[in-house]
């Protein structure tokens, strides 16, 4: 019943923001995201995603984007991963980052999709970023402040460790849930096909306003030093479970309209 509640406050915030809402989640989460997308993606779908992945998951190509930080090959890919804005602003109306950002990244990975004249290796390669960074967008921390690096630079504790309050979000506060990604997926909230529409509404930016929603509650939600223990998770999992459960869900509108 709880987790019912809070859905459908995130709900409200969306159908606000859409009536006109520097990590990552950690692999659980995008393996999550990935895996719940995989359940709404049609037929016609599954089939372009099983040839350009080589017959690999979504679940499983959906940390690709991290693991290619590790070859500097790929920095020019670094800003893709997040937007960085002031909280009384919204994208459009922010300052935009010259190497790109969120939005700009998704649309050029759609694009290379899209292009007839594209390899099937580079379509692959983007197919793989793509994945990756619509779970990135619904991250709330990843439309955080410049100044604090998206809550990288707020100094908390987890369980008594030092941390911060972008890597609770990313992965702790989920790991610490002790539930793999498949189970997690499969003990998403139950929603109606109603549901399933209005969440899809809207464009990329207008997602990424509807996440900022939850920044600016993300941010309120701790004090610089404070120990975060099982009542943050007990007041904030669940959000973190239903971000996720969006991203899933909107990632397999943007696959099967690609597709």
């Amino acid at each position: 019943m709880r987790s019912i509640t809070i859905f459908i406050i995130t709900t409200v915030l969306l159908f606000n923001t859409n009536s006109f809402a520097n990590k990552k989640w950690g692999a659980t989460g995008h393996r999550v995201v990935g895996a719940i997308a995989d359940q709404y993606t049609s037929n016609k779908t599954k089939r372009h995603l099983k040839k350009l992945l080589n017959h690999q998951s979504l679940a499983f190509v959906s940390t690709f984007a991290d693991e290619i930080k590790a070859d500097p090959r790929y920095n020019e890919f670094d800003s893709w991963h997040y937007v960085n804005m002031s909280l009384d602003e919204d994208y459009e109306s922010s300052k935009k980052n010259p190497k790109g950002d969120l939005v700009t990244g998704i649309a050029y990975c759609k694009k290379v999709i899209k292009d007839d004249k594209a390899s099937d290796a580079d379509k692959a390669f983007y197919l793989k970023m793509l994945i990756h960074l619509i779970g990135d967008l619904h991250q709330p921390l990843h439309i955080g402040r410049e100044e604090d690096r998206g809550g990288n630079d707020i100094k908390v504790k987890w369980q008594f460790k030092d941390t911060n309050l972008h890597r609770v979000w990313d992965s702790q506060m989920i790991e610490s849930y002790n539930m793999s990604y498949s189970e997690l997926a499969a003990n998403a909230e139950f929603i109606s096909k109603k549901q399933i529409k209005f969440l899809q509404q809207g464009s990329i930016v207008d997602w990424v306003n509807s996440t900022q929603h939850l920044t600016k509650t993300i941010y309120n939600s701790v004090e610089e030093g404070e120990n975060l223990r099982y009542a943050y998770s007990y007041e904030y999992l669940d959000i973190a479970r239903t971000q996720l459960q969006i991203a899933g869900i909107r990632l397999a509108k943007v696959l099967n309209d690609l597709f």
